[in-house]
């Protein structure tokens, strides 16, 4: 089984279902890579810098014996890095043993003291996140758009970016963003956003798009009846539904049958759902169900509709 792609705004094709690895143990996500790539049938792996197993992720990618240049792998800079792109870039290349990445992202709109007290953490005396306030995203962006400009990284694009934060980066932009990676599923839809995206050009993708660790979205009456009424899984209904819509889905899992099924379902149900089922599916948070999985203690405001108040 292979995923479908969809165009990114420089003509790359990018597969609508990639391997998410957020949260994977490195003693678990060679193995993991491997087998999705191997024997599932997956072109795409999704990775960061801070989830800090990059070198694990390498190694399954090598140990699936297909050519690195039929994978497409993405990783993502951190914020203590920011004033620091192509060092941080560098690292993740070394990690991951490839001379380029198919897409780099910006991981947070929220530069971090590069000189703080943890490299991936700092905080300050009052148990807050430690932002580097001085530094400028546009500045992030210009480093960014370097790499790419050195081929570095074929793709460019940005990570849990609102509005307000793309358009804090996009008039001074030689290169728009070709992705803007988000919390996106069912219960947090995040249509104006992406509709947003699209009059960019910018692709969306869905992390965490079935939700998180016991998620409710795989006991939502109204996905379970969409499901049996197609014959499916809840989890296909759930990634299928985004990947109809032209959301790139980045599900994670570290089980071999769980990771197959997310692609051939996520396949499946893209092509079974009728318009009646996606209308549904789409109403789910605005009638009460809204819902965020992922919101970090930033002591910044990020521009996002239903985050959590400043503390």
């Amino acid at each position: 089984m292979s995923s479908p792609t969809v165009k990114l705004n420089n003509g790359i094709e990018i597969p609508l279902v990639g391997l998410g690895t957020w949260q994977s143990p490195p003693e678990e996500v060679s193995a993991a890579v491997s087998y999705a790539i191997k024997e599932a049938g997956y072109r795409h792996v999704d990775c960061a810098w801070a989830y800090g197993n990059e070198k694990d992720v390498g190694k399954g990618i090598r140990d699936s014996g297909v050519p690195r240049s039929e994978i497409f792998i993405t990783s993502k800079l951190w914020g203590t890095w920011h004033s620091r792109v192509e060092e941080c870039l560098d690292q993740t290349l070394t990690n991951l043993g490839t001379d380029y990445l198919d897409l780099y992202l910006v991981h947070w709109p929220v530069p971090l003291n590069p000189k703080g007290n943890h490299p991936v953490f700092p905080t300050l005396p009052d148990g807050k996140r430690d932002v580097d306030h001085s530094w400028d995203l546009k500045d992030t962006w210009k480093q960014m758009e370097a790499v790419l400009a050195k081929g570095k990284v074929k793709a460019i694009g940005v990570s849990n970016f609102s509005e307000a934060k793309l358009e804090e980066i996009i008039p001074t932009a030689e290169v728009i963003p070709a992705v803007n990676q988000l919390e996106i599923h069912v219960y947090n839809p995040q249509h104006e956003l992406v509709s947003y995206l699209k009059s960019k050009g910018i692709v969306p993708q869905a992390y965490s798009p079935l939700g998180s660790t016991k998620s409710p979205l795989l006991s939502d009456e109204v996905v379970t009846g969409v499901a049996q009424k197609h014959s499916l899984q809840t989890s296909d209904v759930l990634l299928g539904y985004l990947v109809a819509k032209g959301v790139v889905v980045l599900p994670k899992s570290v089980t071999p049958a769980r990771i197959a099924s997310n692609l051939t379902g996520a396949v499946a149900a893209s092509k079974k759902l009728d318009s009646d089922d996606i209308k549904k599916l789409d109403g789910l948070a605005a009638e009460g169900k809204q819902k965020r999985f992922i919101t970090p203690p930033w002591p910044v405001d990020l521009g996002f509709a239903n985050w959590p108040k400043l503390l």
